[in-house]
């Protein structure tokens, strides 16, 4: 399970992108990796998270990414708790 924190002004932006049936969001980036790149190396799954949290100008850390990529590699459910700072 990941933890970031993000400002709450993004907080509007993010619920609006969410709702977009024509974007791009970063959870649906997301599902597609879990279920395209299971049991690739992490190493290749971080740049491609990294480009879908900078189109969702999600400021994840390259920590959060390699935890996140770990789970689609391994093939482990992934829980993000996000706190509004």
């Amino acid at each position: 399970m990941g933890n970031i924190s993000i400002d709450a002004s993004a907080l509007p932006r993010l619920l609006a992108d969410s709702s977009d049936p024509h974007g791009s969001t970063y959870q649906r980036a997301f599902t597609t990796l879990a279920s395209t790149h299971r049991g690739s190396p992490p190493a290749q799954i971080v740049p491609l998270l990294r480009r879908a949290a900078d189109q969702a100008l999600l400021g994840f850390t390259t920590a959060d990414l390699r935890e996140q990529a770990e789970a689609i590699s391994a093939g482990r459910p992934y829980e993000l708790r996000i706190t509004l700072s």
